[in-house]
């Protein structure tokens, strides 16, 4: 496995990327909404493909991430990748790294959560909102929960 800026791989491949997972390359959340294929992050290549990916944006002296993926999990992929960009935060001195997900993703809370992350703000029925912008979000998500709010999970640094 090798990790890359994205600066360093092909547009397309980028975009490419995040039609396939998410449908699209935007993301729609109570921060904003975001073309994650031109966002900074940084990609962990196995045998010329794109095995995780993580995305974020440094702002107001916060570090957020925005997606995060990895395609085949229980390997330290996505672990190695919040640590990339958690490195980077503390390199350019930011304080808080941040990320929002829905209620229904219940493995990224845990995932998180055992990273050093804590629960800091519910915006409730938040993606009824983020569906007006990106109306293919659906309405029901892992485990058959409902998808309504969002969560942010703060780790201080």
């Amino acid at each position: 496995m090798n990790i890359v800026s994205v600066n360093e791989l092909p547009q397309k491949i980028v975009l490419d990327f995040f039609n396939l997972h998410w449908g699209s390359p935007q993301m729609v959340i109570s921060s904003g909404v975001y073309n994650c294929s031109e966002l900074d992050g940084f990609a962990v290549i196995k045998d010329d493909v794109v095995i995780g990916l993580i995305t974020y944006v440094v702002k107001n002296g916060e570090c957020e991430i925005i997606s995060l993926d990895s395609i085949e999990e229980g390997k330290g992929i996505g672990t190695l990748l919040v640590n990339e960009v958690e490195s980077l935060a503390i390199s350019r001195k930011v304080k808080l790294l941040k990320l929002i997900t829905t209620n229904d993703n219940l493995s990224a809370l845990k995932f998180y959560q055992k990273r050093g992350f804590i629960l800091a703000k519910i915006f409730n029925n938040a993606v009824e909102k983020a569906r007006k912008v990106k109306p293919e979000i659906p309405f029901i998500g892992n485990d058959g929960i409902p998808i309504r709010d969002e969560i942010e999970l703060v780790k201080y640094l």
